[in-house]
């Protein structure tokens, strides 16, 4: 408690708040439709690129879910609800992103949504970065005191 009173709690500033929502709510439901889809095995990519020796499309349908749409709506929902929590869970559904993209580099090789879906990933991280709570006490206590 400072002199004040309780300090509030910090919450995600309100435009990127916006946008967290949006863009981390529309990754997500777009991961939780190329789950069903690679379990429901339409549109997926040929068989010959599965890992592994597997046969279907199952486990890389259940990564995508996890890996990818739980983080994402997570982020999406802790920003909707304004969470202080908010900023961490996008910078963790963004990682998850991109280790997403880069495991399925070497298995299906690049593609254009993979560069628009890293692009994303590496958005979303240093906006979430900067409206991290205490990120703007931070770097002013890193700038030397000036003194009269």
């Amino acid at each position: 408690m400072g002199p004040g009173g309780p300090r509030p709690e910090p919450t995600t500033p309100g435009p990127l708040r916006a946008v967290f929502v949006g863009v981390e709510g529309l990754v997500g439901m777009a991961a939780v439709a190329g789950t069903g889809q690679l379990l429901a095995d339409i549109a997926t990519p040929p068989d010959k690129d599965l890992p592994f020796g597997w046969q279907d499309w199952t486990v890389p349908g259940v990564w995508l879910f996890a890996t990818v749409a739980l983080p994402s709506l997570l982020a999406a929902a802790l920003a909707l609800r304004a969470s202080r929590w908010t900023a961490d869970a996008v910078i963790g559904a963004s990682t998850a992103l991109a280790v997403e993209v880069l495991v399925q580099i070497p298995f299906v090789g690049p593609s254009i949504l993979q560069l628009i879906c890293g692009a994303v990933a590496i958005v979303m991280a240093v906006l979430a970065w900067r409206v991290r709570p205490g990120w703007r006490a931070t770097s002013r206590a890193c700038r030397p005191a000036i003194r009269r």
